[in-house]
């Protein structure tokens, strides 16, 4: 950064996105920020400057140099009206995002925010910091940490009235509870940002948003056809956006249609106008999971897990519902196998389903244990031994049936004998 300042005019502006290199234009836009003029026009070529340097730091990957600028132009900020101040803050801390691996920067950059706002009384950009302060900690797993700051910002904001920022807030509250696995609380605080934006209007990216918690909650209670309706909406929403979130809306409406036991629609789908577009490893995924599906192959199915798992075990969502499907064909497969013996190897029935023998034996006995079947494991010899289904015995019920019409007799009459002596 040079020492001398440049007049803070168009020309400066051109000269920097005429130079040779993004070092040369920084070095410019520096010396632009460094001019001490405070005129109307001078301060609105700053912000412009602000603008361009903040999009070459970010290019060039300079995050530090993104939160040293944030501190240098605290005086300048004090020459701006708050709503412009706001906007370069939240710019600035946007471009943070774009650079990888830059998660704890992102954090002690907004921490450090938090504590100018409140300094400076800028009630409003602090508690947007706020929310993209519990946003990160969120994804950072600091759970703790997030919610305590989320349930005094939802107090406050609700007290404000700021309906747009308490629909924000109240989504990431229903993520951060579902991360927490508690589903009640979750729903609930979904329900309070539906209700937020009703009074509103919602631009399409939130709508699309509270659409894609909708699905996932509804996917999490087992009712995918509503969640597949929901991630619809979400997915059209999103595409028409171009947002790269699209492809998750899509990926959970074919896991939604696996799950429903219509794998064959998948094929369907991706092959649709709108599926062509976002071909890749994470609808290659899905296909294959329905490939296996629809041949009930335990072995293709562990094939795609282990060739798609960034995409597949990976994603919490995806990996939830998947891991309840195949126990689910894996019991299946099991049960169709043994049904034929009374006695059996381990050994063999793991060379049928061609899975290793320890997984077939711990997911043997665990079937056994949650009466899936009436057997035992002979593990000296290693094998499974597998009885008749007991028959049930008509007197016990009949019995119990008896007893119960005597009690009720016998209350009848205590009832009028009680009427009687009144």
């Amino acid at each position: 950064m040079s020492s001398s300042c440049l007049p803070a005019t168009t020309d400066s502006i051109a000269q920097a996105l005429e130079a040779k290199d993004p070092a040369e234009a920084i070095s410019i836009l520096y010396r632009i920020l460094d001019n001490p003029s405070s005129s109307s026009e001078a301060l609105r070529i700053k912000e412009q400057a602000i603008s361009n340097l903040s999009d070459l730091l970010r290019q060039e990957n300079r995050a530090e140099e993104l939160r040293s600028l944030l501190t240098q132009l605290r005086p300048f900020f004090s020459l701006i009206p708050k709503a412009k101040t706001a906007k370069i803050v939240r710019g600035i801390i946007d471009a943070v995002a774009k650079i990888p691996g830059t998660s704890d920067l992102q954090i002690s950059l907004c921490k450090e925010m938090v504590q100018w706002t409140r300094a400076e009384k800028r009630t409003f950009l602090r508690q947007r910091v706020e929310a993209r302060l519990a946003a990160l900690l969120m994804e950072n797993k600091e759970y703790a940490e997030a919610l305590t700051l989320l349930s005094g910002l939802v107090k406050e904001v609700r007290r404000l009235d700021d309906k747009l920022l308490l629909v924000d807030i109240d989504l990431l509250e229903s993520k951060l509870h579902f991360s927490l696995r508690n589903l009640p609380k979750a729903k609930a605080a979904l329900t309070a940002a539906r209700t937020a934006a009703n009074a509103i209007y919602v631009p399409p990216a939130q709508q699309g948003t509270i659409d894609l918690q909708s699905g996932i909650l509804h996917a999490e209670e087992k009712d995918y056809k509503t969640a597949y309706s929901y991630f619809f909406e979400a997915f059209e929403a999103f595409n028409a956006l171009e947002d790269p979130r699209a492809v998750f809306s899509l990926k959970y409406m074919l896991l939604c249609k696996i799950m429903v036991n219509q794998a064959d629609d998948v094929a369907g789908i991706i092959s649709s106008k709108a599926g062509l577009q976002y071909v890749g490893p994470e609808l290659d995924a899905m296909k294959a999971v329905a490939d296996a599906h629809s041949k009930r192959s335990l072995k293709s199915f562990e094939t795609a897990l282990r060739d798609y798992r960034a995409q597949l075990e990976d994603d919490p969502i995806v990996h939830r519902h998947l891991s309840s499907l195949y126990d689910t064909l894996l019991e299946q497969n099991l049960c169709r196998l043994i049904e034929p013996f009374s006695r059996v190897e381990i050994a063999h029935v793991a060379e049928l389903i061609e899975l290793p023998v320890d997984h077939v034996e711990k997911k043997l006995s665990q079937m056994i244990l949650d009466k899936k079947f009436a057997g035992t494991l002979d593990q000296g010899a290693g094998c499974l031994i597998i009885f008749d289904d007991p028959k049930p015995d008509a007197i016990f019920p009949a019995t119990l049936e008896t007893i119960s019409n005597i009690g009720k007799v016998v209350d009848s009459l205590y009832i009028r004998s009680a009427r009687i002596m009144a």
